[in-house]
């Protein structure tokens, strides 16, 4: 079945961990022909009450690793034909091995569901610095992978299949709106970085291609989702502070190569006919209040 297209008609679509991105896609999802309910989840009772009034069904559910709630609204949450996971990993707030406990619990709640997709938003951060262009089979086993455990928590969810279809997308670094470079970055000295190519893609773009997706059909495969240029990071860097006028960090001189990847979107083009609102990062859009 791996490689296959999915043929699950999508109406009732569960996102669970509603944050920056799936929020931006939840907007997209309310206003498409595809959808006919969305549910959010959240760790935090204050959202709820913004959830309802965005018109999507609220769901509070911690994962401290396992479920904590009760199990009828577990059981409500999951039933969806689509699910949308995007649980990015706490690394340095939580011990070894608690984002792989928070997948399994997720596993197990998929398993006797309704749901027959997975889209499951990992990271381009399982790339080591090869110094070289990397594609989705660089990285298929957790030993490939300095994030280990994000490899594991991809090899778990793709265990679903072939009951599920199941698809992993791997974010490069997500940008757009009040996420902006330069702000983290601004009036820092001698940074020895400044020459690496950045895999960033706009929130936008991010929330859009899963759309796409899940329109066209859902493959069991994996994709890169980044923009398809990678300038330096000096550049963007630069850039960003002089759009926003803050102090512009400083480089120091970059004496031999350092280690680098540069993350191919070659597959996902190639699979999907997409055409990015913001192919450079360079040109971003940013803003200092996120209209989400």
């Amino acid at each position: 079945m791996s490689g296959e297209f999915s043929k699950v008609e999508k109406k009732r679509i569960s996102i669970l961990g509603c944050g920056w991105l799936g929020i931006a896609l939840a907007q997209r999802l309310l206003v498409d022909p595809i959808t006919l309910e969305v549910k959010a989840s959240t760790t935090s009772e204050a959202k709820l009450a913004d959830f309802d009034a965005r018109n999507l069904k609220g769901f509070l559910l911690p994962l401290t690793p396992g479920f904590s709630a009760k199990g009828e609204t577990i059981r409500n949450f999951f039933d969806a034909d689509t699910l949308v996971i995007s649980l990015p990993p706490r690394s340095g707030k939580n011990e070894p091995g608690f984002y792989t406990q928070q997948v399994k619990a997720i596993i197990e709640a998929v398993k006797p569901s309704p749901v027959q997709e997975v889209v499951f938003v990992s990271s381009t951060s399982v790339y080591p610095d090869l110094n070289r262009t990397v594609i989705e089979e660089d990285v298929t086993l957790p030993e490939h992978s300095t994030a280990r455990e994000m490899v594991l928590a991809e090899n778990l969810i793709e265990a679903l299949r072939p009951e599920k279809t199941v698809g992993i997308l791997r974010f490069g670094g997500l940008l757009g709106y009040n996420r902006i470079p330069g702000k983290y970055v601004q009036g820092q000295k001698d940074m020895s970085t400044g020459e690496i190519p950045v895999n960033y893609i706009h929130r936008d773009d991010g929330a859009a291609i899963i759309l796409t997706i899940l329109k066209l059909g859902l493959k069991n495969e994996t994709f890169n989702v980044v923009a398809p240029l990678h300038p330096p990071r000096k550049s963007v860097y630069l850039d960003t502070c002089a759009q926003f006028d803050w102090e512009a960090p400083t480089f120091l001189p970059t004496p031999q190569s350092p280690d680098f990847k540069v993350v191919s979107n070659e597959k996902l083009i190639r699979s999907y006919p997409y055409e990015f609102l913001y192919p450079d990062p360079l040109r971003f859009m940013y803003t200092l209040e996120d209209p989400v």
